[in-house]
């Protein structure tokens, strides 16, 4: 007798997904065999080593009459994306390097906020400001020289009086050098994959070597909403007084009820006027960067126009719930002949509106899978593709656990395969 060969071929289970119009999940799934499949590339990691979804890359923004809504922008930069899908929804040169102006003080913060939660420092702890510091152009929060300031104190200076000064302070007193602080920056930006982004300063302040891309900005904002939701509190705050001086929120979208909580403005004569933005409307978010507009009304009314555009032309759908069977995926040599299985997380497509009847779901698993297999094991992908949007792909993973069986079993199993071949 041959030795039983292994059952490896490839399984696409394509599932035909029912989606009416206004209908948010469906359990309406059934499957048919199709026989091809692609490699699928490992899911991407966060500087902390947590799976994160990736930001798909995006063409730019799609001429008018293909089906799927377009912006026009006056910003030189820009880049829209539906925060739980990561769907881009619109691009316009998001991958040139960009002076940044005050923009990049994200950066800065989500530095300071990774020595707090390291427990490197407090946010009552008094830092000592330099004459360097003091000295320091642009836009001020007016920290005393010589004297302390609160961590606390120094990063609502910085994130909503968008103070230079407090930068140098806060740079100085925890890393002990702004050059100390910048390099951690750029250590940071190196882990976190923005690849078209250097800092040479802490501040934003003109420099050659300090700039950023409109996509490196959003996946630094994303990383910061998502690491460190504690503290993504200040960017909503619309004023703060420190000193007798009360100076305002310099985002334009705070004072409108839009839903916007954040994130940071920035302006030089080199970088124009920029934004970036976030906002929550009904449980959906939407992140965006426009930058190079010409003056503050035009950046105040093109970031409400493109928020607006964003909720009005896109939708969220979630196609599947976590820990939900989708499917049952077939097992090889194991106690059952198949396992349920599920997605890792919610599987939620960002969709024109009125395109949801274009979806379409694909389970596609690399197998049979071999037994033994572990329940939350992953097992497969969950492709989902519509009309006019990037393909989505979620993990799939198996909801219980199935043995392998016993080597009679197997025996049984690989004659009953031998006998199968032989007779076909």
């Amino acid at each position: 007798m041959q030795p039983v060969p292994k059952l490896v071929s490839p399984i696409i289970l394509v599932l035909a997904m029912a989606l009416a119009l206004g209908a948010a999940t469906t359990n309406a799934w059934s499957a048919a065999m199709t026989p091809d499949k692609k490699e699928k590339p490992a899911a991407k990691k966060d500087p902390a080593g947590k799976p994160s979804p990736a930001m798909p890359a995006s063409p730019p923004a799609t001429a008018a009459g293909s089906g799927k809504p377009t912006f026009d922008t006056a910003a030189r930069n820009a880049l829209v994306l539906d925060f739980q899908s990561g769907a881009v929804l619109l691009d316009k040169n998001a991958d040139q390097r960009i002076p940044t102006a005050s923009m990049s003080k994200i950066m800065t913060a989500y530095q300071v906020y990774i020595y707090l939660r390291e427990g490197k420092a407090k946010l009552d702890d008094m830092l000592p400001v330099s004459e360097k510091a003091w000295r320091t152009g642009g836009s001020k929060m007016f920290v005393p020289y010589p004297g302390q300031v609160k961590v606390e104190d120094l990063l609502r200076g910085m994130i909503i009086q968008s103070g230079n000064d407090a930068c140098v302070v806060l740079a100085e007193g925890l890393a002990g050098s702004v050059e100390a602080f910048v390099e951690q920056m750029n250590d940071t930006a190196q882990k976190m994959g923005l690849s078209n982004s250097h800092f040479a300063n802490v501040d934003g302040l003109p420099d050659p070597n300090h700039y950023m891309s409109a996509r490196d900005l959003v996946t630094l904002s994303r990383h910061l909403i998502t690491d460190f939701p504690q503290f993504y509190r200040y960017e909503a705050e619309k004023e703060f007084a420190y000193g007798g001086i009360k100076q305002g929120n310099r985002n334009p979208l705070l004072y409108k009820d839009l839903g916007a909580d954040g994130i940071k403005t920035g302006h030089t004569d080199e970088a124009g006027y920029g934004l970036v933005g976030s906002a929550m409307r009904n449980g959906r978010r939407v992140i965006f960067v426009i930058s190079g507009l010409a003056s503050m009304n035009a950046r105040a009314s093109e970031s409400e126009r493109l928020l607006d555009w964003a909720y009005r032309e896109f939708e969220d759908v979630t196609v599947a719930k976590a820990g939900a069977a989708v499917d049952d995926a077939p097992v090889w040599l194991g106690t059952a002949g198949v396992v349920s299985v599920s997605t890792a997380r919610d599987a939620v497509v960002t969709l024109p509106r009125g395109s949801r009847r274009g979806v379409k779901v694909t389970a596609i698993y690399n197998g049979p899978i071999p037994a033994p297999v572990a329940a939350g094991a992953p097992v497969g992908t969950l492709q989902v593709t519509a009309p006019f949007v990037d393909p989505f792909e979620f993990p799939l993973v198996a909801l219980t656990s199935v043995d392998r069986l016993g080597p009679i079993g197997r025996a049984a199993q690989g004659v009953a395969y031998f006998l199968l071949e032989k007779k076909n």
